[in-house]
């Protein structure tokens, strides 16, 4: 069993940073121009925007416990130009030109966040040496040549594909076949970042409320037990949290993923491992991992371990399953046999919001004032920013190239009720588990397990 010296407390990110005194709760009902629901990444990036544009706004962002405690500040630290769900969905319903626009405004999103951090002077540790992806079995190898050839298809994408050498020269993960690179990614720490962009838009004369949670989103108005507050816009940026919201139970999936933090490696461990680039680290597995290498040297490692809570719950505070930091340490050992003696300090969970077509949106409805923006599925770092300045230009009624892309008003059906969602997430997951140990085993092409359950899942990876 492996020992860790802290689970849950939010995150590592945070328990490294510290945090700050908690901001006031709402003082009671009020009115303003814009109310924001939840402050993390999408929140913030909005109303510094917002007030950017049109300083003359009273914005108030409504949160539930602090500014970044939600996936914000306890992802993987990877900012990056994935399109979640992948371009392909909107090539039926807008042309592949307007799909490759949207791929372009990703990687111009990656930079967009860089440049705001240097700006604002908030440091984050961001290190831009773009997004590894590595194979370790046939199977893998197999898909990652297929997707390298499928992503050098498209404009905008500048994906290599790098032979075993090369691949190992990059980052020495035991038994690696080959990888994969593109440079349009980079590494932070999240909770540096959302505590920046926190302090960026008090600054500005934003008026952020924490311990402040909201019990119900309507037309022009927010409903929290301090009071009500009354604005032409409504934002909703609540993620992986918005099923404690009245009536928005299934709109979205809370997906549970997990992360462990070992010490910082030894010059000699690094010696063996390489990673100099400081690049995102992740496989071609089907229930896939996701990595960085620390600004103090650390490996920060994550995947789903339990995957979906019965009835959407979402935990408090990240304590993460025993099980679930077993299965991590096992898959850092083995793609880092140098680790096998390295302690592992931190241990944290947290939720991702999955919409039923793994497919984010950005939207509006000027009848009701209402705003939302979500539904990331892990991608969200990079996207929060693309979506804060979607939610702008929508709001303030600017006919801009950001409202035309293809995501903005994108609707989805609702997830299945109680027990169906529960049986089949974990339907899923497991199938995916299933098909990566045959995969490991010697199967030398994709598992039909993983195949039936993209299918059904209607996933996409």
């Amino acid at each position: 069993m492996t020992k860790v010296r802290r689970n849950g407390e939010v995150s590592f990110w945070w328990d490294q940073l510290g945090r700050s005194a908690l901001r006031a709760p709402l003082p009671g009902s009020t009115r303003a121009d814009v109310v924001i629901v939840g402050a993390g990444y999408t929140g913030l990036w909005t109303a510094y925007y917002l007030k950017k544009a049109a300083p003359q706004l009273r914005v108030v962002v409504l949160e539930a416990r602090f500014a970044g405690f939600g996936a914000s500040g306890r992802n993987g630290g990877w900012l990056t130009n994935s399109v979640t769900g992948g371009r392909e969905q909107y090539v039926n319903s807008h042309g592949r030109l307007a799909a490759e626009q949207f791929q372009a405004a990703m990687n111009d999103t990656v930079d967009e966040v860089i440049r705001v951090a240097a700006f604002e002077g908030i440091d984050a540790e961001i290190v831009k040496g773009g997004e590894f992806t590595v194979a370790y079995d046939p199977a893998q190898q197999r898909r990652l040549e297929q997707v390298a050839r499928a992503e050098q298809s498209w404009a905008h994408t500048d994906v290599e594909l790098l032979s075993k050498t090369a691949a190992q020269n990059r980052i020495n993960v035991a038994g690696t076949t080959g990888g994969m690179w593109h440079p349009h990614c980079a590494r932070i720490n999240p909770a540096a970042l959302v505590a920046g962009l926190a302090r960026t838009v008090v600054s500005l004369g934003v008026e952020i409320y924490e311990n402040t949670p909201v019990s119900e989103i309507a037309p022009h108005r927010a409903v929290t037990t301090a009071g009500t507050v009354d604005a032409s816009f409504v934002v909703r940026a609540t993620e992986g949290f918005t099923t404690s919201l009245k009536g928005l139970h299934r709109t979205w999936l809370p997906m549970n993923s997990s992360l462990i933090a070992t010490e910082p490696l030894a010059a000699s461990v690094w010696e063996s491992i390489g990673w100099s680039g400081r690049e995102t680290l992740g496989d071609m597995a089907h229930a896939y991992m996701y990595a960085q290498r620390t600004s103090d040297d650390r490996i920060a490692i994550g995947g789903r371990g339990v995957p979906y809570r019965f009835g959407s719950q979402t935990d408090a505070d990240g304590q993460t399953p025993q099980a679930t930091i077993d299965a991590l340490r096992e898959i850092l050992m083995r793609f880092f046999p140098a680790t096998a003696k390295a302690r592992i300090d931190h241990s944290w969970s947290g939720v991702l919001g999955v919409p039923r077509d793994w497919a984010a949106t950005v939207g509006l409805d000027p009848q009701t004032g209402l705003a939302w923006a979500g539904g990331y599925v892990g991608t969200g770092v990079a996207t929060t920013n693309l979506a804060g300045r979607t939610l702008t230009d929508l709001i303030l009624g600017r006919d801009s190239g950001l409202v035309a892309l293809p995501w903005v008003n994108h609707r989805v059906r609702a997830w299945e009720p109680e027990p169906l969602r529960w049986l089949a997430v974990t339907a899923l997951y497991r199938a995916y588990t299933l098909a990566d140990r045959a995969e490991l085993a010697g199967r030398r092409t994709t598992s039909p397990l993983a195949r039936v359950a993209d299918v059904v899942s209607g996933r996409g990876h």
